[in-house]
């Protein structure tokens, strides 16, 4: 008997390069859970959506209605990349058993700073996707974690366990996003035993310094940064960045290093070629990753290899920069036969079906969270 379901996971990171929508088959939970990906498409953002949420991460020009509307639009515009993938795939929205979906987020404060607490806001309203798509949403993933005093990130990590720990090898799943985040999962390990942390930032700096400097969003295999040559003053006064020597339970966001950090050292260091700029933000973030595994990890235990995965893990250049930087086996997500743009997609799809055999999900190891709990909000359809 076909005990599989359909589902839909949905991503969209802080890169702002579209909607990544999963369609998978699910069976089990937990440690028996199987998933296989049955179909994923990366859809645009709409011309307007994207300006709103551009916006919206610009504390100059936000506003409540700003975001008031952009949380409806953005449910719509999730809706309408669930219909097209599904409609694609020749199934009908009532096959499909629930969608989860983690939102865009729109400000991550993981420390308390003065009157803030801990708080992250993701938007994309749940009701209007499960409205639009007629069948049950699993959203707002992070909050349950926040109000048990954890970060609300890393998320992935619970999922990275059940679908790629292996008895023999020692293993870190490191997705380059906007962001860049690792989970580590010592060999035989029991979940007690995974931890993961953000190392810095991602694709996040470079694709800002591409769209300034070369009109582009961003930078096909690293080519770009090939062509330069390292701006050594720049890279150092980037890697004293105090959230880089921060140990982990740990996480950061575009609040650290999005746009008003970038376009600050853009400016400062004008004075040298764009392609050095590039190539010299493409090394921090080689140095921010390498840097993180040499002060955090391998002095607690050895690693086999890295598997990266992410819109980074195609950034030739980049990768091999980490490679020189490290002497462990560094592979692509491509390498293990799997598919880097889709993974974090399929994460929350599992992380959705977790919520609904009401399974904790989190690894208080990773978010720094006083226990396990159930993560994610659902908005039943019928």
């Amino acid at each position: 008997m076909d005990d599989y379901k359909y589902c839909i996971g949905i991503m969209s990171g802080t890169s702002l390069d579209g909607i990544d929508v999963a369609l998978c088959k699910i069976k089990g939970y937990g440690l028996d859970t199987d998933i296989k990906l049955i179909k994923f498409e990366t859809y645009p953002y709409s011309i307007d959506v994207l300006k709103d949420i551009k916006q919206s991460l610009d504390l100059s020009k936000s506003n409540a209605q700003l975001l008031c509307s952009l949380n409806f639009k953005l449910g719509k515009e999730y809706a309408n990349a669930v219909k097209e993938l599904v409609k694609s795939a020749d199934l009908k929205l009532k096959d499909i058993e629930f969608i989860a979906n983690h939102g865009q987020t729109i400000y991550h404060q993981a420390v308390c700073e003065g009157d803030f607490i801990k708080s992250s806001l993701q938007l994309g309203d749940a009701a209007t996707i499960a409205y639009e798509c007629q069948t049950t949403v699993v959203s707002n993933f992070r909050a349950a974690d926040i109000a048990a005093g954890g970060d609300g990130a890393p998320l992935v990590p619970y999922v990275d366990y059940i679908l790629y720990r292996d008895k023999n090898k020692s293993r870190a799943l490191h997705n380059i996003g906007g962001i860049a985040n690792t989970t580590i999962i010592p060999k035989n390990a029991n979940i007690e035993d995974v931890y993961a942390f953000d190392t810095g930032p991602g694709n996040m700096m470079i694709n800002r310094a591409v769209e300034v400097l070369f009109a582009k969003s961003y930078d096909e295999n690293g080519d770009i940064a090939k062509n330069g040559k390292l701006i050594s003053n720049m890279l150092q006064e980037l890697l004293e960045n105090p959230y880089l020597k921060q140990e982990p339970p740990k996480s950061t966001g575009r609040e650290l290093f999005g746009i008003e950090y970038t376009d600050f050292i853009i400016e400062k260091y004008k004075g040298n070629s764009s392609e050095d700029i590039v190539h010299t933000l493409t090394i921090f973030t080689a140095e921010t990753i390498s840097r993180a595994y040499k002060n955090f990890v391998l002095s607690k235990h050895n690693l086999d290899q890295i598997i990266f995965t992410g819109g980074g893990a195609y950034n030739k250049f980049l990768i091999e920069s980490i490679a020189e930087l490290l002497d462990i086996d560094v592979l692509t997500f491509e390498d293990v036969g799997e598919n880097s743009d889709a993974k974090e997609a399929i994460a929350f799809a599992v992380l959705g079906n977790e919520t609904f055999n009401k399974n904790y999900n989190n690894i208080p190891a990773a978010t720094g969270a006083k226990e396990k709990v159930i993560l994610g909000q659902v908005n039943y359809f019928k």
